[in-house]
């Protein structure tokens, strides 16, 4: 048996082990140390960052145009996995949001008028097949987050297709704890499980392309001046990003 030298040994010690592996058949996109595989916004400044081996983002890019993280590769169908959780050290947006049913309809009182309640709103999304309407919604809102706001809006949209966008359960962990998403998408037919629970099944993205990037969603906006934000900002991290290529 060969015996590792105190020099050896030091260079081991130096180097990070990889708590988190791929499951297998999946590859990472993301490695933990850098943003390979990833275009980073022009102009963004350093608020997309990795810290601690997670994605991080605190809602300021200064970048001009679109603030999105997006894959440099694109994808068709697939399995992605991947953990996320919104951060603790800012406060959000005061916001007053509508509670989702499941058909999704808006509750109402006995008048028929709408009921929203009052959050700290933050928010993010996955975006899939570099469309911004196919995006797999991260929130604070009532009915939970894999909600597919894009589509669910549509004018047009039946009350079918409503109900289709809309999470069947609320799955999320309290904000500042980890959850886990697991997306597949095949052709134009999406399911979403978060948590281990089936939240969006055999939804349709009627008109998506066929092939894309995958982008982690920017939101919000912050005012220097006033020291607010002007919508629910992505203070949020990313962590343990696996994909697994589907055949066709």
């Amino acid at each position: 048996m060969k015996r590792i030298t105190g020099s050896l040994l030091a260079l081991a010690l130096l180097v990070p082990a990889r708590a988190d592996q791929p499951p297998k058949g999946f590859v990472e996109l993301f490695n933990g140390t850098d943003f390979t595989g990833w275009k980073v916004p022009e102009g963004d400044n350093g608020h997309w960052k990795v810290v601690d081996g997670v994605i991080d983002y605190d809602a300021k890019s200064e970048a001009k145009g679109f603030k999105h993280l997006w894959t440099t590769k694109s994808y068709k169908n697939f399995v992605l996995r991947l953990d996320w959780r919104f951060k603790t050290d800012q406060k959000g947006y005061p916001n007053k949001v509508p509670i989702l049913l499941p058909d999704g309809s808006s509750k109402k009182d006995e008048g028929g008028k709408e009921i929203k309640v009052d959050i700290e709103d933050v928010d993010s999304g996955i975006y899939l097949r570099g469309q911004e309407d196919a995006q797999i919604n991260i929130w604070m809102w009532p009915c939970g987050s894999g909600e597919v706001w894009g589509y669910r809006t549509k004018k047009g949209a039946t009350q079918e297709t409503k109900a289709s966008m809309t999470p069947k359960k609320h799955m999320d962990k309290p904000r500042g704890e980890w959850n886990s998403f697991e997306i597949t998408l095949k052709g134009d037919r999406l399911w979403v499980k978060l948590n281990g629970e089936t939240v969006i099944d055999n939804a349709r993205l009627e008109g998506i392309p066929e092939s894309g990037p995958i982008a982690l969603q920017h939101h919000g906006a912050w005012n220097g001046k006033t020291g607010a934000w002007s919508g629910p900002p992505a203070l949020i991290q990313f962590k343990n990003i696996y994909m697994q290529e589907l055949p066709d």
